[in-house]
């Protein structure tokens, strides 16, 4: 199943929050969904999910939007906002009350508490939960239906180390099964090593889409140079260069070709000339600069 979001507006009074985006995310891989904050992630997501009523435009999964899915649950799974369980209330009876919401079979509970490795604390009451294991809960609770679809907004955040790692394998999984995956993340560092696709928005339009090899094409060149005329040689590349070592620069925007013919004209030595490839991190700040909110 795929998402689908085209010409999607939307204002708060005078406030445009999005307005005309177009992008999709397909089955199969996990598309990285990247704005600065108050640029539309948010807006967007829920006007998917039925939400929040858009101006214009559509958002559809499988073409279809989601108020007319005839099983929204088992063909949606969403983490949108920080909302938990009563204090008192067990993992388990928090899934089990939604199972009988949904109309779920009782055996999804104990499927998805092994399947997100909650058996050890699924008795327990939520009031002494910690970051993860309520991240681990909300995503449960997304999975309950078997959905073919997740939509999840900073699905991330709190966790530790090894609770990144953790989601990580999880979504990859998931996608690798031929599911869709749409997610929002300011860890962008966790979201390279998984994100098949990439949607960046900015004041709420769409800026690029794409793979990150795509989307690294128009991102300024840079390159490590290492030189024991590193003091003449920053000089002759003037602002372009940041002293990292005493005889080591980071050059931005300047090709490997353009420093070495620079130096070569200066009569300066290199030793050692690599290019560096811009990460999701270096992509996202040069594609979102000049952000108005």
């Amino acid at each position: 199943m795929s998402i689908a979001v085209e010409d999607l507006t939307k204002r708060f009074a005078a406030t445009p929050a999005v307005a005309d985006l177009t992008f999709s995310a397909g089955p199969g891989e996990i598309t990285g969904f990247l704005g600065p904050n108050g640029s539309g992630k948010t807006t967007t997501m829920r006007m998917l999910l039925g939400l929040v009523r858009p101006d214009a435009g559509t958002a559809t999964i499988d073409g279809v939007r989601y108020a007319e899915l005839p099983q929204p649950v088992r063909t949606v799974g969403a983490v949108l906002d920080r909302a938990g369980p009563h204090p008192s209330c067990s993992a388990r009876e928090h899934l089990r009350i939604y199972a009988t919401m949904a109309r779920l079979p009782r055996r999804r509970v104990d499927e998805v508490l092994e399947q997100l490795e909650m058996t050890a604390f699924a008795g327990r009451p939520s009031r002494g939960y910690s970051t993860g294991m309520r991240r681990r809960l909300s995503l449960a609770t997304a999975l309950l239906g078997d959905p073919r679809v997740l939509v999840l907004d900073e699905p991330g955040n709190g966790l530790d180390p090894q609770g990144m790692a953790w989601l990580r394998d999880l979504l990859t999984g998931f996608a690798a099964t031929g599911r869709t995956v749409l997610v929002s993340s300011h860890v962008l560092s966790e979201l390279e090593q998984i994100a098949g696709q990439v949607a960046v928005i900015r004041d709420g339009r769409l800026v690029a889409t794409g793979t990150l090899a795509e989307l690294s094409v128009s991102t300024a060149p840079g390159a490590l140079v290492r030189s024991p005329d590193a003091d003449d040689l920053a000089r002759t590349l003037s602002g372009a260069a940041e002293r990292i070592a005493p005889d080591l620069l980071r050059v931005s925007g300047l090709s490997t070709a353009e420093i070495a013919d620079r130096a070569a004209a200066a009569g300066l030595r290199i030793h050692e000339l690599t290019p560096e490839k811009p990460g999701l991190e270096q992509v996202f700040l040069a594609l979102t600069a000049g952000e108005r909110r």
